[in-house]
């Protein structure tokens, strides 16, 4: 193949543009874009001397900063090789790159690229944290292109009001002419790029800006690239942060301190800084006397120092300062010295005292300057610093925590103070559940102490145990200093024959003992059942929780210790008259008759639903079954007592039971339970293929404990008819009384007072409707306990007796009413002349209401009658 001239070549491509782009297209383009964007291609445009670009050099620079971006460097690099193409470009001696940020509210300018020009290196021209130049807002030629948003071409600055010229005396440089122009992310400013004194020209021309803001697009490309890397980042380690410390405040709830502790030691990776410390603040509001007392006569002298919002002395208790520079360190620091390298600035207490963020502060505002040099033997050295409060949610300052100089040695920033500031104020907020757990802690406390107290007047002493168990006129020495064969021998004396008190039977009548004798009758009751000696049961923790139980019923009307023992010996004696203890272990007998001492233990004389209308702290306390609750943690708290824990020597697995079944029996005397299982089993047959179905099943067993409960309040309260009804009425009327009062509500009318005269109609109904059922279908199956039934039936027909009389009276009172108005109608008609009316005539009389007082006589009188 013949050489083909180059010229020939050359003029044929000449005259074929389109056959000579095509070729390119095919053959070079590609491999020539590939080579642009190689990681070491560097620009090949001779930058030695200025001239005028050709398109070719151009589009080279062009692509050396789009290679800029593509390889991700750092922004002050890719934004530091923008600018030296541009002063090469627009001929100026030196071009500068001014970062605009907040500080502490203030916004400002500060350097961030200073005096590029087109030989110039990054790391002559990257100005350090500690060298850079602030602009204000309202100074200088840049501070008014950030305030304006425009672009400023000056041909000469000593012409213009806003050209400032310390920047020329710190520099010994003399600057002639601007071209500076802000650089936007929408409406927000971002930064000013300014370029001083033109290079062969005595100012910059309108094509020198044109090509600025023609190529600033790139710039701001780079810094909105950057910028969001950056954003993104911080988001993330804001998110890991509150992630984290959330993690730890929920863990640790105990105090502040381990609280703060573990927070900030698990997100240290995430703070981007060097060293930072927490200082906590005392929360004392209020001084003790003892403190005030030297201040008030003079020997110590006022406290005047500076003071939180709320009106707290500024006194840090203990700063933590946590060291990530080097080896990792904690140092805990309690009372620290105020002239402590943390503290001795006085930034902590100014943030404390304004409860301002500071954010790279200028140490000259404070009256201690900042220590220069090393603040300890590490040599470490405070470059820049943030400090920010830490509020509760009162509002009041609780810490204040400080971060010192950003790893990457740059100035903390706005993004910093947001992810800082989150951080303070969730744990500003995470301090309610320290106070929280505080203050639940306070209150267990003042719990114990209070049932410390009860315990105290409520526990047996050991001189009262002495009227039972009289081992000192005996022995001579002390309960606890006997052998339980002493003991046994003294008990076998003292306690009250079983026959003889009549014990076993259902006529039993508690008002013919004395108060001790019932608790000698209760510890009987033990001995009787056979659980004393088979469970092990210490003689004197008997007797001392016997008399313990006693001490536990409030002197009232009804629900006294006399009613405890009631129930007690009903349950003892239908298990033991009743033959029902061949259903049940004696471990079960002895639960269920301790569940009948206990079940009404420091009851207060009102019921559940008074409890609710007064708002007692039991209402709040327990949900349902309000009193009965009560009861059962008193007489657990009694039980938890080693000097009274009758079970003491049991297994786990026996006193896991004989308490369940304390819980069931107890909670089962709540009437309302009583209704409801009622409804449930009120047919006779359902009832018997109940009954007996739950004989043969262990796990039904509790339910018929919980119908036995029943019974034993039952028959308590109704086998008496002169005394413990009229006790229980009275104690009702008590309680109407109250809440007539109190609460200034009606009563209903069987605790309403005035509503006395219809008791027997009232107790009839009771027995009808609450007693009778339940009587008579266990008397069908179990006879031994018919005596129960019979007891009920005859007290119902003595109540009916006075209802009836109450009745006869009411009918005679009414039918001589009646005559009184017929004769008063008549003669008022004969007066008139009316002939309609006869003497003799029947007149219906308008009203007939009368009040119960005025239509009966009071219950004395019925029990004369009767």
């Amino acid at each position: 193949m013949a050489a083909v001239d180059k010229d020939v070549a050359e003029k044929f491509l000449d005259s074929n543009p389109d056959f000579a782009k095509q070729y390119y297209d095919t053959k070079f383009r590609p491999k020539v874009i590939s080579d642009l964007f190689k990681d070491n291609t560097t620009s090949q445009v001779n930058t030695s001397s200025f001239h005028e670009l050709s398109t070719v050099e151009e589009s080279e620079i062009i692509f050396d900063m789009v290679r800029d971006l593509q390889d991700n460097i750092q922004m002050e690099k890719a934004i530091f090789n923008f600018m030296k193409h541009l002063s090469f470009m627009i001929r100026s001696e030196k071009m500068s790159l001014f970062m605009y940020r907040m500080r502490n509210g203030t916004a400002e300018l500060a350097t961030r690229l200073f005096n590029v020009h087109k030989d110039a290196t990054l790391e002559e021209c990257l100005v350090q944290p500690d060298s850079e130049i602030v602009f204000p807002m309202d100074i200088g030629i840049v501070g008014h292109v950030a305030t304006t948003k425009k672009t400023v071409n000056i041909p000469d600055v000593s012409q213009s009001s806003h050209y400032s010229d310390f920047v020329d005396q710190i520099q010994e440089y003399q600057t002639k002419s601007v071209l500076a122009t802000p650089i936007m992310n929408g409406k927000d400013m971002v930064a000013v790029m300014m370029a001083v004194n033109k290079i062969g020209a005595p100012h910059f021309t309108k094509q020198d800006e044109e090509t600025l803001l023609k190529y600033l697009n790139f710039a701001n490309l780079i810094l909105r690239v950057f910028h969001l890397s950056y954003l993104h980042n911080c988001e993330t380690r804001r998110g890991q942060v509150l992630l984290w410390s959330a993690s730890k405040v929920f863990e640790e709830m105990t105090d502040i301190e381990r609280q703060f502790h573990k927070a900030l030691y698990t997100i240290r990776e995430f703070l981007n800084c060097e060293r930072y410390s927490v200082g906590l603040l005392d929360m004392t509001k209020t001084k003790e006397f003892y403190d005030l007392w030297p201040v008030l006569m003079g020997e110590v002298p006022q406290y005047d120092g500076p003071k939180t919002p709320d009106g707290r002395e500024i006194n840090f208790y203990k700063v933590i300062d946590y060291i990530l520079h080097g080896k990792e360190e904690i140092k805990v620091l309690p009372n620290p010295a105020p002239d402590h390298w943390a503290l001795v600035s006085g930034l902590p207490t100014y943030v404390a005292k304004e409860g301002l963020v500071i954010i790279d502060v200028r140490w000259f505002l404070f009256p201690c300057p900042v220590q220069k040099g090393p603040v300890d033997s590490s040599g470490w050295i405070i470059k820049n610093v943030l400090s920010l409060p830490i509020v509760n949610k009162k509002e009041e300052i609780v810490a204040v925590a400080t971060f010192y100089n950003r790893k990457d040695g740059k100035p903390f920033d706005e993004q910093d103070e947001t992810l800082m500031e989150s951080l303070t104020q969730f744990l500003g907020w995470s301090v309610l559940n320290t106070d929280t757990y505080d203050k639940w802690n306070k209150l267990e406390n003042r719990k114990d102490i209070f049932q410390d107290m009860v315990l105290y007047h409520i526990k047996c002493r050991t001189d009262e145990t002495q009227n039972v168990l009289n081992t000192r006129d005996r022995y001579g020495k002390e309960p606890h200093e006997c052998e339980e064969v002493e003991l046994e021998a003294i008990l076998s004396e003292v306690l009250p024959p079983s026959s003889k008190s009549e014990l076993f039977e259902f006529h039993f009548c508690d008002f013919e003992h004395s108060h001790l004798d019932l608790v000698k009758l209760g510890i009987k009751m033990y001995y009787e059942l056979g659980v004393v000696d088979k469970f092990h049961v210490p003689r004197e923790t008997l007797t001392r929780f016997c008399y313990s139980l006693s001490k536990g019923y409030r002197q009232i009307t009804y629900h006294n210790w006399s009613h405890g023992f009631n129930v007690g010996q009903t349950m003892f004696t239908l298990l033991m008259t009743g033959d029902l203890k061949r259903y049940y272990t004696e471990l079960e007998t002895m639960a269920m008759v301790t569940a009948g001492l206990c079940h009404d233990v420091d009851h207060r004389g009102t019921n559940n639903l008074y409890q609710m209308k007064s708002g007692n702290p039991l209402a709040k306390l327990h949900g349902s079954s309000i009193l009965e609750r009560h009861h059962l943690e008193t007489g657990k708290t009694l039980l938890r007592d080693p000097a009274l824990n009758i079970y003491q020597n049991l297994s786990r697995a026996q006193h896991e039971h004989v308490i369940h079944l304390m819980d069931i029996a107890i909670i089962a005397t709540d009437l309302a339970l009583y209704f409801n299982a009622f409804r449930k089993y009120s047919h006779p047959l359902t009832f018997y293929t109940f009954h007996c179905y739950s004989l043969n099943l262990k796990w039904r067993k509790p339910v018929l404990n919980k119908i036995y409960s029943k019974i034993c309040i039952l028959f308590a309260k109704r086998h008496k008819i002169n005394t413990v009804a009229l006790s229980v009425a009275a104690e009702f009327w008590e309680q109407g009384d109250l809440e007539r009062t109190v609460l200034e509500q009606q009563p209903i009318p069987m605790m309403d007072r005035t509503k006395s005269a219809d008791l027997p109609k009232m107790q009839c109904g009771f027995i009808d409707f609450v007693c009778a059922f339940v009587y008579k279908e266990f008397s069908r199956f179990h006879v031994e306990i018919t005596p129960m039934l019979d007891r009920l039936l005859n007290n119902r027909k003595e109540w009916n007796a006075l209802k009836e009389i109450h009745e006869a009276k009411l009918a005679a009172l009414e039918e001589a009413k009646t005559v009184k108005e017929e004769a008063a109608v008549t003669a008022t008609a004969a007066k008139q002349g009316n002939p309609g009316i006869k003497p003799g005539s029947v007149v219906t009389p308008l009203a007939l209401s009368c009040s119960p007082l005025d239509r009966c006589a009071t219950l004395d009188t019925w029990w004369k009658l009767h």
